[in-house]
């Protein structure tokens, strides 16, 4: 059996990138796959999901049937009790970490968002909005403006969501990856609080607020000002 290799982290803008992609979800394969609306058949990532072990899900690029199917982009991991979670994205480790406890409110440093690729990551903000159809969950950067948003509809038996990439970011294959991975893990965190008693316990016990703890091997620590810094070895 092939091992997993995680893939680096690319720089590459695509101006011709779809700007919204279609999350649709396999009841046989147990798997999501996402895709242009413009273009069904072409996937462009396919989630594989573990109920029982951890990473929880695996972002891997193209179809399950491809070459490139034993290369990683990134992995999320839920908790049955801790209202956080856990991801990486080509290989390197972050937190989604909850700003609040009774809402949707989680916070990550990114560095596909970062200001410059030697400076400090960016603190990233996920929150959400419930509309009659979709629960949306929009993805905020350091200055508050909104660089992504996943649409969950409430019933759909195969078509989980959407995905709208925004800002001057959103053909940079960098940033869509880590949009994917940090959006997906978010909705599973969520589905996860909605059907589980034990994150209620999590969020009453809780410490909700920026991220101060390493996040990483390499060293990612928050700064006075609350932005994350990476320690250089």
């Amino acid at each position: 059996m092939a091992s997993q290799i995680e893939s680096p982290n690319p720089p590459h803008q695509d101006l011709d990138a779809p700007s919204t992609l279609q999350v649709e979800w396999s009841w046989k394969k147990w798997q999501s796959r996402i895709y242009s609306p413009s273009s069904p058949s072409n996937t462009i990532y396919t989630i594989h999901y573990n109920t029982f072990k951890s990473p929880h899900l695996t972002v891997k690029p193209g179809p399950s049937s491809s070459p490139r199917a034993t290369t990683v982009i990134g992995t999320g991991t839920v908790h049955p009790i801790s209202i956080n979670a856990d991801y990486t994205v080509h290989n390197r480790k972050g937190k989604l970490k909850a700003l609040k406890r009774f809402t949707t409110e989680y916070t990550y440093l990114s560095y596909a968002y970062a200001s410059s690729p030697e400076g400090p990551p960016a603190p990233m903000r996920w929150t959400s909005s419930c509309h009659l159809n979709t629960w949306d969950f929009i993805c905020l950067d350091e200055h508050e403006m909104p660089v992504a948003k996943f649409a969950a509809k409430w019933v759909g038996l195969t078509k989980l969501a959407t995905i709208e990439f925004l800002g001057p970011k959103a053909g940079s294959e960098a940033a869509r990856d880590e949009i994917v991975v940090t959006g997906m893990t978010l909705y599973s965190t969520m589905i996860l609080r909605m059907n589980n008693l034990g994150s209620l316990a999590g969020a009453i016990f809780a410490r909700p607020g920026p991220i101060k703890e390493k996040e990483e091997e390499g060293g990612v620590t928050e700064t006075e000002d609350g932005r994350g810094k990476a320690k250089r070895p």
